[in-house]
C-alpha cells in the first residue's frame, strides 16, 4: 500500500506535557543459548499532541519498542515513565488499567469480535472499565460518529469493508479518551484508496488534539507524521521532525 505523500504545508499543533519518558531502556530475550539484544539503550520523550512515526527494518527493535510503549512488555533495564509513573513499579492490574484507559490500540488485523456489531466492539474497553451501560452506548455511538460510521453502528464486521472495520477499530481506540493512540501498521491490510482514507482520518484526529504513535515500515505512511524515529539494531538511528 503506497498512499501519496501529504501536501507540503500541514498544521503543526503545539506539543503539551510529557506523556512518555524512556531513559536507557534495554530489552534482552533468551533464545536457547543465544541472547537477543532487542533494544540497546533507547532514550525517548513523547509529549501530548505529537504525531509520531516509528520506523525500522525487521529486527530493528520496532515491535519491541511498540510493546514497551503500549505497556505490553517491560524493560530489562532502564526506566520507563508513563504520565510520570514508573511502569516497572506497577502491578499487572495497574498495567492492565493503563492499557485500557490510557492507550488506544489500533492493529493491522483490526481485532474485532466477528459476532458483535460495531457498537458492541467499540463498547468493549468501557465494559472492562466498568462504565454503566447507558453511558457506554452513548460514548460508543459518539465515537463511531466521529469516524464517520454513525449509520453503521449495528453492522457486524463481515458486513463492513476493510476501511470501515479499521474505522471501528479507531473508534474503539478513542472511546476511553486515552492519552495516546498507538497504531501498528494501520494501513497494512488495506488497499491504497482505503489506506489514504484512514491516514486522512488520523490527520483529523491529530488536528483534534489527539496524540498518535504509528509504527510502520512504509515511508509514505511515515511522511504523514510530524516526527519520525528510525530504529536500527535496537538503537535510535535518527529522530527528526518532518513538516
Amino acid at each position: 500500500m503506497s498512499p501519496p505523500a501529504p501536501v507540503e504545508t500541514r498544521p503543526v499543533r503545539p506539543v503539551g506535557p510529557l506523556v512518555i519518558a524512556i531513559e536507557g531502556v534495554t530489552k534482552l530475550y533468551q533464545m536457547g543459548e543465544e541472547t537477543i539484544h532487542a533494544l540497546r539503550g533507547v532514550t525517548l520523550d513523547i509529549r501530548r499532541n505529537e504525531y509520531l512515526a516509528i520506523m525500522g527494518p525487521s529486527g530493528s527493535g520496532k515491535s519491541t519498542l511498540m510493546n514497551m510503549l503500549g505497556c505490553l512488555d517491560t524493560p530489562t533495564s532502564g526506566k520507563y515513565e508513563f504520565n510520570g509513573n514508573d511502569v516497572a513499579a506497577m502491578t499487572d492490574d495497574e498495567l492492565a488499567e493503563i492499557r485500557n484507559r490510557e492507550i488506544g490500540f489500533v492493529f493491522q488485523t483490526f481485532n474485532l469480535l466477528p459476532r458483535s456489531d460495531a457498537l458492541r466492539n467499540v463498547e468493549l474497553p468501557l465494559i472492562y472499565a466498568g462504565v454503566p451501560s447507558g453511558e457506554r452506548h452513548e460514548r460508543a455511538r459518539l465515537a463511531l460518529e466521529s469516524v464517520g460510521l454513525g449509520n453503521r453502528i449495528h453492522h457486524k464486521p463481515n458486513e463492513l469493508s476493510g476501511g470501515q472495520r479499521q474505522r471501528v477499530a479507531v473508534a474503539r481506540a478513542l472511546v476511553n479518551r486515552p492519552s495516546i493512540i498507538l497504531a501498528d501498521e494501520p494501513t497494512g491490510n488495506l488497499d491504497s484508496k482505503t489506506g489514504v482514507e484512514i491516514l486522512a482520518l488520523f490527520e483529523d484526529l491529530y488536528e483534534a488534539g489527539n496524540t498518535l504513535i504509528v509504527v510502520t515500515h512504509e515511508e509514505a505512511v511515515a511522511r504523514h507524521a510530524r516526527r519520525v524515529i528510525r530504529l536500527h539494531d535496537g538503537l535510535i538511528e535518527s529522530d527528526g521532525h518532518v513538516y
